[in-house]
């Protein structure tokens, strides 16, 4: 993407209008997935809502210790008689009907704070990946029939669009509407307690269209759009990562207006140039812009002006630099520099030969005799 300079800009029948668009400078951003998947955890912790036990859960009964001295633990039990629960152990964590150990609070720090510059930058790597068509395919979507990524629509083909028998015309007419037909396939019954609590489905993410709010129409695709299934709008001012990678996941599939992908410069700036209503932001740039260190490291402009290497490749740690160790019990030449008398040692096979046992026992032998008697 980062080598193609312009975008053709495509009609309400799927075929290319004839004009094309600059690609934005926020295409070429750095695509960061570590950064990417440690802001949206952070963001998306947002949208929680806080949830606690009742404060009296487990200490709605009349329970108290009985004491030492009755062979039964000093846990707080239930007064009375007459019913099975007189007597019972009550109000610890352990016990039948007891509270809960640590129970949640509603004041519990739902939220976290995700530093403006990480959000910006997550923003922006999650745009340049989805002009890349492999992570596109590779997040799931259904891209083999669209014409090109990004992709962009006339704003001719948006003018006066307010049904949604038009919006589903347009998709299908751009080879988008594979990836409508993909999610609505995936429809399924969410396991769990979640059935009962307003969210009973679950599918997956089609389509992202993004508009600009300026527009005329703008008000009227959103409202033909926004019952297609996994189909979602938002405003080119306001883009959110949450919908920009869902799960934290870089690809999402993005069709843009015409008049929204040219704001992107102005909303986003460049490397250079700040942007228009950012205050001093400028967009990041790539640490290097090629990522093939191997042939960096062994192109003839760079080997022209490197010292030759030092040392081998199995250079020894302490080692003189280009001096290779070598083992002597391994290495013949070694062995023979250090002992020349070896290959003699193992011509005559002398490591081979046994040494006669002898006969002769310390003091009683004839020749200790002989030793010792001859002073």
């Amino acid at each position: 993407m980062t080598t193609r300079p312009t975008v053709s800009i495509h009609g309400a029948d799927g075929a290319a209008c004839g004009t094309t668009a600059t690609l934005p400078a926020v295409f070429k951003s750095p695509i960061r997935p570590d950064i990417v998947q440690q802001v949206h955890t952070g963001m998306a912790k947002n949208k929680r809502q806080p949830y606690a036990v009742s404060e009296k859960a487990g200490h709605q009964t009349s329970a108290e210790s009985w004491g030492t001295g009755r062979a039964v633990a000093r846990i707080p039990r239930v007064s009375g008689g007459g019913t099975h629960r007189a007597g019972q152990a009550a109000f610890g964590n352990q016990c039948r009907s007891g509270r809960m150990f640590a129970p949640t609070k509603v004041w519990r720090k739902w939220h976290v704070k995700v530093n403006q510059g990480q959000r910006r930058f997550a923003t922006a790597s999650a745009l340049a990946a989805s002009s890349v068509a492999p992570l596109v395919q590779a997040r799931g979507h259904r891209v083999s029939g669209v014409p090109e990524l990004p992709l962009v629509v006339a704003d001719s083909a948006f003018s006066s669009m307010e049904k949604t028998r038009a919006a589903v015309a347009l998709l299908k007419s751009v080879g988008a509407y594979t990836d409508v037909v993909k999610v609505s396939k995936s429809k399924k019954l969410r396991a769990g307690k979640g059935k009962l609590r307003g969210r009973r489905h679950r599918q997956r993410r089609g389509p992202l269209l993004i508009v600009n709010p300026a527009d005329e129409s703008a008000s009227g695709v959103v409202k033909a759009f926004r019952n297609i299934p996994g189909v979602e709008t938002a405003p080119v001012t306001a883009l959110n990562l949450l919908q920009l990678a869902p799960g934290g996941h870089l690809g999402r599939f993005v069709i843009w207006t015409e008049s929204a992908f040219k704001a992107l410069d102005t909303i986003y700036g460049t490397t250079t140039t700040p942007s228009a209503l950012k205050k001093n932001y400028l967009l990041p740039s790539n640490v290097v812009t090629n990522s093939d260190i191997g042939r960096l490291i062994n192109s003839a402009e760079v080997q022209a002006v490197v010292r030759p290497a030092k040392g081998g490749a199995r250079q020894k740690k302490g080692g003189k630099a280009g001096v290779l160790k070598k083992n002597p019990l391994k290495n013949k030449q070694v062995l023979l520099r250090l002992n020349p008398y070896a290959k003699a040692f193992a011509a005559e096979k002398l490591g081979s030969v046994k040494v006669e046992a002898s006969t002769e026992r310390p003091g009683k032998s004839e020749t200790f005799k002989k030793i010792i008697n001859t002073d």
